[in-house]
C-alpha cells in the first residue's frame, strides 16, 4: 500500500499534498488529497475524510471548499479522495450522473460497472490505510466523514453503517432519500439492478436512520434553499430525522445554492463540528 507523493504546497501554517496510488479495490490508479497542519514529531491528529459530488475530483474541494484554514487552526488532518474509478479500460456512460466522476460510494454488482466501481469499500477499507502509510500523523481510531451532495450520500450512509470506523458524521445537500427520488432510482438500478430494491435500501441515509441502533452520533447537515436540485426533489432533507441514539440537525440556510459557494461558507462549521466529537 504504497502511495506516491504528486504534489506538496504550504497553506494555513500546513501541507496541501496530492497523492496517488494503485488501488486494489477498485482496480485502478486513484488520486487523493490530504492536507496535513504543522506538527511536533510524533504527534497524532484526528482525520476527517471528505466525499465529494458528482463530475468532481479530488481537487475541487482542495481548491474552492475553504478546508484548509479551519482544519489548521483545529489541528485536524483533512482527507480528500475522488469520486470514481478512472482510466481508459473503466466503464462510462454518456451521462454526468454515472460512470466516472459518480461512483455514488457503494459498491456495483451488475456489470460493466461491477468489475471497478467498488467506491464504498475503496472508503471504508483502502483509503485509511494508505493514507496512514504516508501521513503517519493521522490517527485512524479519531475519524470523521463528510461529504457533498452524492458525498453526502456517501458520508451519511457510511457514516450510519460504520460506527466502529466514523465517530463524527455530516453532510452538505446529500442526496438523502435516492431510493425515492429520479436520481437513485435510476443510478441504484444501472449499479445494483432494479430487481435487487433490498440492496438499494442499504444505501439509503433516511432508511438507514430510522433503523439506527449504533453509538451516539450527532449527525449536523446543511442544505441550501435555493438549492435547483432541492426543489426538483432529489436530495429530500425532511427524510432526515434523529432516532435512536443519532440526533440529526438539518439547519435549511436561506438564499444558498448547491456550489462550492454554499460549502465554503459552512466549512468551517463542519470542521467544528467534527473536531469536537473527534477530540473525546
Amino acid at each position: 500500500m504504497t502511495a506516491e507523493q504528486v504534489s506538496a504546497v504550504r497553506s494555513f501554517n500546513g501541507t496541501q499534498y496530492v497523492f496517488k496510488h494503485k488501488s486494489s479495490t477498485v482496480s485502478c490508479e486513484m488520486t487523493f488529497g490530504v492536507y496535513v497542519p504543522d506538527h511536533t514529531s510524533g504527534t497524532k491528529l484526528p482525520g476527517l475524510i471528505y466525499l465529494s459530488g458528482l463530475t468532481c475530483t479530488h481537487a475541487n474541494v482542495m481548491e474552492k471548499g475553504a478546508a484548509q484554514g479551519p482544519a489548521s487552526k483545529l489541528g485536524l488532518i483533512f482527507i480528500h479522495p475522488d469520486t470514481s474509478p478512472r482510466g481508459t479500460d473503466v466503464a462510462d456512460a454518456d451521462r454526468y450522473d454515472l460512470g466516472q466522476g459518480a461512483g455514488f460510494y457503494i459498491d456495483a454488482s451488475w456489470e460493466p460497472w461491477s468489475n471497478h466501481f467498488k467506491m464504498r469499500s475503496y472508503i471504508e477499507s483502502e483509503l485509511l490505510p494508505v493514507v496512514s502509510a504516508v501521513v503517519p500523523a493521522l490517527d485512524t481510531t479519531h475519524i470523521g466523514i463528510t461529504g457533498h451532495s452524492m458525498g453526502g450520500h456517501g458520508a451519511l450512509t457510511l457514516g450510519l453503517t460504520r460506527p466502529d470506523l466514523f465517530r463524527s458524521i455530516s453532510a452538505f445537500a446529500p442526496i438523502a432519500n435516492p431510493t425515492e427520488c429520479d436520481w437513485g432510482r435510476t443510478i441504484f438500478g444501472e449499479y445494483l439492478g432494479d430487481d435487487s430494491k433490498v440492496e438499494w435500501k442499504k444505501f439509503d441515509a433516511s432508511i438507514l436512520l430510522a433503523a439506527y441502533s449504533g453509538p451516539a452520533r450527532s449527525i449536523l447537515i446543511d442544505q441550501g434553499t435555493d438549492d435547483n436540485f432541492l426543489k426538483q426533489g432529489q436530495l429530500k432533507p425532511e427524510t432526515l430525522k434523529s432516532h435512536g441514539s443519532a440526533a440529526v440537525e438539518v439547519r435549511m440556510q436561506p438564499g444558498y445554492d448547491h456550489s462550492y459557494y454554499f460549502v465554503a461558507t459552512f466549512m468551517g462549521d463542519h470542521i467544528e463540528h467534527h473536531h469536537r466529537q473527534l477530540i473525546l
